[in-house]
């Protein structure tokens, strides 16, 4: 069983910054790849930024420029730092770990609301 929780959500204005992380009841290390994923009302989940065990990323072009997922290995945590946010920003954040066939393990989400 593998434990994921994700924490830094909240209401922001349009412009500000928020920065998300993710902890893991493992190492991040057991897996290939930790990512950002979101999820708006309507609308399916869709990604937001991969990093790999090699330090590879990756971003959605609707965030790339604005967000950046980054390791902090002493904590075994993974963050990703959002600046610029726009309201079409808005959704749950979800942190899943896996492979490159997919996301094996999700945390329950964290809620970003981007609203003046």
């Amino acid at each position: 069983q593998v434990q994921l929780v994700e924490s830094g959500g909240g209401l922001v204005q349009p412009g500000g910054s928020l920065r998300l992380s993710c902890a893991a009841s493992g190492s991040f290390f057991s897996f290939s790849i930790v990512g950002w994923y979101r999820q708006a009302p309507g609308k399916q989940r869709e990604l937001v930024a991969h990093i790999t065990r090699g330090g590879y990323t990756n971003y959605a072009d609707a965030v790339k420029g604005r967000f950046t997922i980054s390791r902090d290995n002493a904590k075994n945590t993974v963050s990703l730092q959002m600046n610029s946010l726009k309201p079409e920003d808005t959704a749950v954040y979800y942190c899943g770990v896996g492979g490159s066939g997919g996301m094996d393990y999700w945390g329950k989400g964290t809620l970003v609301t981007v609203s003046s």
